[in-house]
């Protein structure tokens, strides 16, 4: 069966990561795989003049690569947006620019896909030396975000509970919320939920994403795909970037009720 995907990758600054992924998404997908990438570049005035002429060029000499220059930072949700008109894929994915794609991924992905009870998936996602990371969740509550965002150590037990440490890794399970560095969705489904919500700039859209996608319908893990995801953690030593986090986790709450525990 030959699969028709829109990739969808939203780049600020640090052009080295997604010349990293888009080369490892060209290297692994093969002949069932009709594809076409999205790079929605929200650097505006970037740091590196030359090192953005660089990557706009890399970028346009792939055939399946389509570059779009924002001209402004629209976010991490709006800028997956972007595409929304121009999508007439049946499945699109949410990609990070520091994400590595290993052998056979999308297919694998997708093959699970077939199964129309599963309107999106999210694949084993790993650090650069092979362990699982905290990608599986829960729905939020306050106390999760306070411990996630607040306190470095403690409370193991209740991180364990939020983060599905108890769950089979080996095998599918139901997800409810997945962190939205690698999301694969139906592209009917992502229209008729109008993509990210717009009031987020950039955190927890994807926490909002999983939760509107359950109620319709399932966002599962597919543990036969794995990605390499050398995950930062900016908000966490960036002042800027904490405070927009707050404000994302107020938005989520105001949104589906404060749940405290």
């Amino acid at each position: 069966m030959k699969y028709d995907l829109a990739i969808s990758i939203v780049v600020y600054k640090k052009y080295e990561d997604a010349v990293d992924a888009v080369r490892s998404i060209e290297k692994n997908t093969g002949s069932k795989l009709k594809k076409r990438i999205f790079i929605i570049d929200n650097s505006c005035l970037p740091d590196d003049v030359a090192g953005r002429k660089r990557f706009e060029q890399e970028m346009r000499s792939y055939e399946d690569v389509v570059y779009i220059d924002t001209k402004k930072n629209l976010g991490f949700g709006k800028g997956h947006n972007f595409t929304m008109d121009r999508l007439s894929c049946d499945y699109f994915a949410i990609v990070n620019p520091d994400i590595l794609l290993t052998e056979g991924a999308f297919e694998r992905i997708l093959e699970y896909m077939e199964d129309k009870k599963v309107g999106m998936a999210i694949p084993k996602i790993v650090d650069e030396n092979g362990n699982l990371q905290d990608a599986y969740r829960r729905q939020l509550t306050v106390f999760d975000m306070l411990i996630r965002m607040f306190v470095k150590k403690g409370f193991q037990k209740r991180r364990d509970y939020h983060s599905m440490k108890e769950m089979d890794y080996s095998a599918p399970f139901e997800v409810p919320f997945g962190q939205g560095s690698f999301l694969v969705i139906r592209t009917d489904l992502w229209k008729e939920l109008h993509g990210f919500d717009d009031d987020y700039f950039m955190y927890l859209e994807d926490a909002d994403l999983c939760r509107r996608v359950n109620l319709v319908s399932r966002l599962m893990y597919c543990p036969k795909a794995t990605v390499i995801h050398k995950w930062k953690k900016g908000s966490h030593r960036n002042v800027r970037l904490f405070i927009i986090h707050v404000r994302s986790m107020i938005t989520y709450f105001n949104k589906w009720g404060w749940k405290l525990v």
